[in-house]
């Protein structure tokens, strides 16, 4: 298939990449670059897609540009044509967005505004786009499912990502563009962003300076891992949304329509409490870290846990790793991508 990934250079964007290309689909990437973190990551992961494409039977092509662009935007799309579209570039970060919120705006609701018209206007048989756990909020009730509220975000980042859900709503109904949204759950491994607990804590480890722990430790998180999340992603791409023919007006179902548009979590669905995260890095680097304990920060939920039921019945997505087993995955690729 002729694939578009946005966000190619960035964490999850490159892995998804990656594997279609390894199949043997034509890809097409977009991604801007930017400075959010290291470019020179973001490059060198590109690089990778790059070499990965000349060893494969598929094809990469990589394209710079800013999603918030509509004019680059419309120029991909018109050079190519897509059979299916998976759109992972956003602003990410949830504390950067108490900073910067206009850099979500520009990214999150402008940029995913941009991609819902390109898709309408060259009639695209599917577009999956990224969500996020954090749109789950104010909402405590464990394990969280796709027909809980999702109507008290905690922080501007996951108002942005719950908006994407309703637009993307809107053109599934107004236009009949299948769309599907997945929300993810704290995910990690190797090449992932500096910004990201996992990175902050390998590096102040090596470095015999302290990390910092907030709320003492004591949340959870259900940490999923990098290869888990890319199958979920692709299995889910590969099946074209449809209407619920079970969905009613009376009792309506918020992650599902009578339009061709669906929502689902994307988990490990196993948290694991921070304490015990910080345990396997240490296990895997062979060291004790520095702690350095916090209280909970202004927009962190206090914990996350994923039911990927939904997504399992529908597409056959099943999490395999445990954080033994990924963070050792990564602890070994970041020695040897730093040669530390």
């Amino acid at each position: 298939m002729n694939v578009l990934v946005t966000g190619a250079a960035g964490f999850i964007g490159f892995h998804v990449a990656k594997q279609l290309i390894e199949r043997g689909d034509q890809v097409v990437g977009i991604d801007n670059f930017n400075d959010y973190y290291d470019p020179k990551l973001k490059e060198a992961r590109n690089q990778l897609l790059i070499e990965t494409a000349q060893k494969e039977e598929g094809s990469y092509i990589s394209v710079r540009a800013n999603i918030a662009d509509n004019d680059s935007i419309k120029e991909c799309f018109e050079t190519y044509q897509f059979d299916r579209v998976i759109h992972l570039a956003a602003q990410a970060g949830v504390r950067y967005s108490i900073e910067n919120p206009h850099s979500y705006v520009e990214s999150n609701i402008v940029g995913f505004t941009n991609i819902l018209e390109a898709c309408r206007h060259s009639q695209t048989p599917h577009l999956t786009y990224a969500s996020t756990s954090s749109v789950y909020g104010a909402n405590t009730t464990m394990p969280f499912s796709e027909k809980h509220n999702v109507d008290h975000p905690l922080q501007f980042y996951a108002a942005t990502k719950r908006a994407n859900e309703l637009m993307a709503h809107s053109y599934s109904h107004l236009f009949n563009l299948p769309t599907t949204g997945l929300r993810f759950f704290t995910v990690y491994g190797p090449w992932g962003r500096p910004d990201m607990a996992l990175f902050k804590f390998t590096r102040n480890i090596i470095e015999d300076k302290p990390i910092p722990v907030f709320n003492n430790g004591n949340h959870s998180r259900d940490f999923t891992f990098i290869d888990d999340i890319t199958n979920g992603i692709i299995l889910a791409s590969d099946q074209i949304a449809e209407p619920d023919p079970n969905w009613s007006s009376d009792t309506p179902a918020p992650n599902s329509s009578n339009a061709p548009f669906r929502v689902f979590n994307i988990g490990n669905n196993s948290p694991v409490t921070l304490k015990d995260y910080i345990s396997a890095i240490e296990k895997a680097l062979d060291k004790k870290a520095i702690l350095h304990l916090l209280p909970l920060q202004p927009g962190d939920a206090p914990d996350t846990f994923a039911d990927s039921s939904n997504l399992e019945k529908s597409v056959g997505y099943k999490p395999s790793y445990s954080v033994e087993e990924g963070v050792k995955q990564f602890v070994d690729w970041y020695l040897d991508f730093y040669h530390i």
